[in-house]
Formats: structure tokens, sequence, C-alpha cells
């Protein structure tokens, strides 16, 4: 068995576009996600050791000599971050010309020939779901054997295996909790709308939603909503709380925690009875009746993607969800106590200055505890990317992510809405949400009642203004 560096590169100063994150950009507070795509096949090898330089402030200078203790050496990328990942491949190997170099992600799931072709220091890719893939390397297997894989051979031609077929039994996915408490400081990751000390890992893959935006279900997920079993998960759980001291809050990170609501019901009666405050992704369609009984078992907050108020949008995006449903399901969030962080996107196809309006007000009226704004990112191997390079909205041999300091910038354009309208209506989005009285009163009570919370609120009151800062930076350049 080789003995395996996982490594989450250095990178931008707070950039969040890591394993176990959808979000690949510094966010407008600073956070941090569990490495959790890159625990999965660490679990699965004895010989690994996971190194999440992000959080744990660990430069290249660093790393790099860390590659001399190692036969290979595993790193996620995404498509914001590869030109920076591929540097850190280099010098890597510059340590330990032996060493053997492999990316996963969604990166290289979609692009594995421009990705090996681009980038002569890496020896191999995994594609899609890749946890055995990985394994299987690991343990010195024929490369020309590995499904799943594509690689450079002797004679340094790209080869591409034959696909490795979806795992079915989630049950045989090792606890990346134990990984978690073998490599990592865990109160490292912070969310500001999760309670601190928090932990994350996912009890299935894949979202039955068709958005064609979203990135994981269309790259390496798939769109079938595959479990574990709610033993399984129940026993992870048992395992977070009797070794992570001080835990506040489990956080569940499937795409949609909620598609199998029988299910969800079944894992959230198991909690109440262990005492567990969880959180959850879910959409807003959610039933009161399913609401309510997870509310009575522990569940605080649901992270939503509400994406747009316009319902003609929702269409064009394939959302699959009623404006009108999503209102009701927040109201009735409201009335059961739980909170909700909703996320928003500007740009998608069909916005305008009116349903950017439209949307903002959608916000104000429903009232999110809290709220993410991003702007819309047409990543490689998304119905979204393939469409807006076939109408013109996106320049595909031109397209940045994120500008030089890892702030998101606005890829998409359309002849009635500029990029950089798009970029400043993000702003203007916050400020209208935030900045009204009703708001700041409710956040100040907040603060009032939690002298922990008041502290963390006025440290993220400073990164949010700097990192406005940053991005008007970023629109003048």
């Amino acid at each position: 068995m080789m003995r395996t560096l996982f490594l989450q590169a250095p990178s931008f100063d707070g950039f969040d576009g890591g394993a176990g994150s959808r979000y690949q950009a510094r966010r407008e507070i600073k956070s941090f996600w569990f490495p959790t795509w890159l625990a999965q096949p660490a679990a699965l090898i004895p010989t690994s050791k996971l190194v999440d330089a992000p959080p744990h402030n660990q430069t290249l200078a660093d790393v790099a000599p860390m590659a001399r203790d190692f036969d290979m050496a595993v790193l996620h990328t995404s498509t914001p971050s590869f030109a920076s990942d591929i540097k850190v491949a280099e010098r890597l190997k510059a340590e330990n010309p032996n060493l053997k170099i492999g990316l996963i992600g969604a990166k290289v799931a979609v692009q594995a020939n421009e990705s090996l072709r681009d980038a002569p220091v890496v020896d191999w890719v995994a594609r899609n779901e890749f946890d055995f893939t990985v394994k299987d390397v690991a343990e010195g297997r024929d490369l020309s054997s590995i499904k799943g894989l594509s690689y450079r051979n002797s004679e340094g031609v790209i080869v591409h295996n034959g696909d490795r077929p979806i795992l079915e039994n989630m049950d045989d996915l090792p606890f990346v909790s134990e990984v978690y408490k073998r490599d990592l400081e865990y109160k490292k990751y912070f969310i500001g709308y999760l309670k601190h000390p928090y932990v994350s890992f996912y009890t299935g893959r894949g979202c039955k939603s068709r958005c064609t935006f979203c990135l994981w279900p269309q790259t390496v997920g798939g769109h079938r909503y595959r479990t574990r079993s709610v033993g399984h998960v129940i026993e992870e759980i048992k395992y977070v709380l009797a070794n992570f001291p001080g835990l506040k809050e489990i956080f569940f990170d499937d795409d949609t925690f909620t598609d199998d609501l029988p299910r969800a019901e079944a894992i959230a009666k198991e909690l109440g009875k262990l005492g567990v405050t969880w959180s959850c992704n879910a959409k807003a369609n959610v039933p009161r009746d399913s609401l309510k009984v997870m509310a009575e078992n522990g569940l605080r907050l649901l992270l939503v993607g509400y994406e747009s108020g316009n319902q003609q949008i929702l269409h064009n995006i394939k959302k699959g969800m009623r404006v009108d449903t999503a209102r009701q399901f927040t109201k009735d969030c409201h009335e059961l106590g739980i909170k909700i962080h909703g996320t928003f996107i500007m740009g998608l196809p069909g916005e305008t200055q009116e349903t950017i309006q439209e949307t903002i007000r959608f916000a104000i009226e429903t009232n999110p505890h809290t709220i993410q704004v991003s702007l819309a990112a047409p990543y490689p191997g998304t119905f979204l990317y393939d469409q807006a390079a076939k109408e013109g909205w996106l320049d595909v041999a031109n397209t940045d992510y994120v500008d030089a300091h890892g702030v998101q910038i606005a890829p998409l354009a359309y002849p009635h809405l500029t990029h950089t309208e798009i970029f400043d209506n993000v702003e203007t989005f916050y400020k209208k949400f935030y900045f009204r009285a009703p708001k700041i009163a409710s956040i100040c009570g907040e603060m009032v009642r939690d002298r922990q919370m008041l502290v963390r609120r006025l440290r993220e009151g400073v990164e949010f203004f700097r990192f406005l800062r940053e991005r008007n930076g970023a629109k003048a350049a």
C-alpha cells in the first residue's frame, strides 16, 4: 500500500473552494468546510494522511517538505483553483521526484484529458465517483486495470480507462469522522450560520433536482440519491459525540438531505433520542408535517437554495420549484422555530434589473435568518456552461471565475445586463437585506442574549466590509 498524502493545497486567504464545498471562491465572511471528499478515500487507505492547508494556515513552505515522506499525493482541485493547485503539485514533485501525483474533483471528472494535457506533472486523475479508484491506485494495481482512471502511461500517452460503476451500497464507505479525528484540528472549521464547533459529513450522494448550474450532481454525485442506512449514520453520530469534545452542532452536507423524507424523519427521531442539535441542506418544498417532526428532534437550521424570487428564472434553470411553495415553506419554518440560511444567485438566465429587484423583495418579505448571494458560475460539466457557451453569454476561451485574491467575479453577461451590473447587484442585495431596521434589531437582540454571538458578529462585520472593499477593487480592475 502506498503511503498517500491527501492534500487540500494552500491557496488564497480564506478560499473556500475545497473538498466538501460547492462554493468555489472566497466567501463574504471567512469560513471553512470539512474536506469530506478528500477524507473519504483517505479513510479507505490505512497508510494515508490528510492535510487541509487553508484552515490550518499552512503555506506552501509548510506543506512541500511533506512530499519526502510519501509515495503518492492526491490533491483536490476545482476550476478556479486548478492553476494554483498545479503549482503546488510541481513543488511537491521537486521535493520528491519519485512522488506520484493524482487529482480528484469535479474539474478533472469532466475535463480529464485537458487536465492531464495542461499539467505534465500530474500522473493520473480519478473521474466521477473516485473513492475506490484512488484506493486501487494506492494498492499498487496496474493502472490499465483500474476503472474510472485517466493516466499518463510510460510513453507519456494519455489513456482513459472505462468508467467505474457508481457505488450502490453507501455503507461500504468508512466514517470520514475518524480521519477528521486523526488528522485535523476540528475547531478550526467554522461557518457563520452554524454553531461552533461543528462537524459535517455526508449521509448520501446525489440530488434528484436538475438545477442547470449545480456542479456536483452533474459531475460526480449524479441525480439519484443513494443513501447510507439509518443505523450506519447513527453509528457515526455516536462516534462524533464521543470523540469531538465541545461539539455544538452536526451538519449533514448531502446536496438535499430532504430528498428522502421518510429517511430524514427516521434519522431525526434517532437524533432526538441522542439530544443532538443538527442542520442540513434542504429544498424549499418540505411539507410542514415533516418540518415539525424534524424540529421536534433537534433540527435547528436549514440551508436552502432559493436562487431567485422570479418564477420564470426558476423555470429557466429547471429548479422544479414554485415561488408560492417556497414562500409557504419559509413561513412554516418561521412558525416552527427553524432558522434558514437562504442562498441566492445573481445573473442566471433570464435575469434583468427588474428580476433582481423582485428577488431582493422576495428575500426581504420571506426574511431568512441569514443569506448568501452568489454570482452565477457556469462550471464545465454543467448544462448552464454548455447553454451559456452556445448562446454567447460566456467567453469560454477567456473565462475567469475568481480574481487574483480569490474573490468571485461575474463570468456571465447578457445583451441587456452587463458583467458589472450583475456584480454590483450582489452588494446592493446585501445592503438592502441587512441594513433595514427590523433586521438590524433582530441581529442586535441575538448579540445581547449571546456574548459569543456578539464577538462572532463583530468579527464577521469587519470581514464583510473588508470583502466589499476587495470586491470594489476587483470591479475597478
